[in-house]
């Protein structure tokens, strides 16, 4: 059984067990606040820069076990990142309940929800967690569940990062009806990094879908390619909790950027 396996079998536990818990809406009270613009933080001038709080991963370990997930969210926006991914799953990446909210709070910024969602449910709990996007992992979900999660977040004015490992799953998540398509170079099976295998993908994600390059970017030469490939945006998690000033990291990754980097990229027919 892979990584990806174990997890999704116990993810699917973890959530029959908190459906017999309290109400989402008890427990979030946020069903009915609007959501942040996560998909206007992709698209804006230049490449965007999606700043990930991680504690730990199945392939690293720990990473940043006692991080103070509000001082980490704020360096990340003083830094210059458009947008905050955060990890909330605690059996294999160590997350702690109020991670997401306080790092949205701290930062103000649009805040990705990065779990494994096996189940629609998860994605009106998403909601109720203060979340304004969430992922969809297209080896996790039969198309069908794929399907009836972006139709539930549509609903609640979330934003889908839906993603994929290879052209198979790319072309499930398109025909699924995916705008926001997440290149993973890490192999959820294997938790090899390929970032060129990655690169390559770009050709094939359609025009009217932005695109975010996700794992293994840790050098500014990784953020040129990723550029360079016509990306609208990168996620990087690892390298940000490692770095002891993780602001100026960001601030040294994005120091080539420029406006016209993007406007090149989609005169090409990469992205809208």
């Amino acid at each position: 059984m892979s990584v990806l396996d174990r997890i999704v079998e116990h993810k699917r536990g973890e959530v029959a067990r908190r459906k017999r818990g309290p109400a989402v809406a008890e427990a979030g009270g946020e069903l009915n606040q609007p959501a942040l613009d996560f998909r206007g933080a992709v698209r804006r001038p230049g490449l965007s820069l999606i700043a990930e709080i991680k504690r730990r991963s199945p392939s690293r370990g720990w990473i940043g076990p006692d991080v103070d997930v509000e001082t980490q969210a704020a360096r990340y926006r003083q830094g210059g990142a458009a947008a905050l991914s955060v990890l909330t799953d605690e059996a294999f990446f160590g997350a702690r309940p109020d991670d997401l909210a306080r790092a949205k709070a701290a930062s103000g910024l649009p805040t990705l929800r990065k779990d494994f969602i096996v189940d629609p449910w998860q994605v009106c709990e998403s909601k109720g967690m203060g979340a304004d996007a969430v992922l969809l992992i297209v080896a996790a979900l039969p198309d069908a569940a794929m399907r009836e999660c972006l139709h539930v977040a549509s609903a609640l004015g979330l934003v889908v990062l839906v993603e994929v490992h290879n052209d198979s799953e790319l072309d499930r998540a398109v025909d699924a009806g995916a705008e926001l398509v997440g290149v993973n170079n890490r192999d959820l099976r294997t938790f090899a990094v390929d970032l060129e295998r990655g690169l390559r993908m770009r050709e094939r994600i359609p025009a009217h879908c932005l695109a975010v390059a996700e794992s293994g970017i840790r050098t500014p030469a990784d953020v040129q390619a990723v550029r360079r490939a016509g990306f609208d945006a990168v996620l990087i998690g690892e390298a940000l909790m490692e770095s002891p000033d993780p602001a100026r990291l960001i601030r040294e990754l994005l120091t080539d950027d420029s406006a016209s980097s993007k406007r090149a990229a989609r005169a090409y027919g990469h992205s809208p």
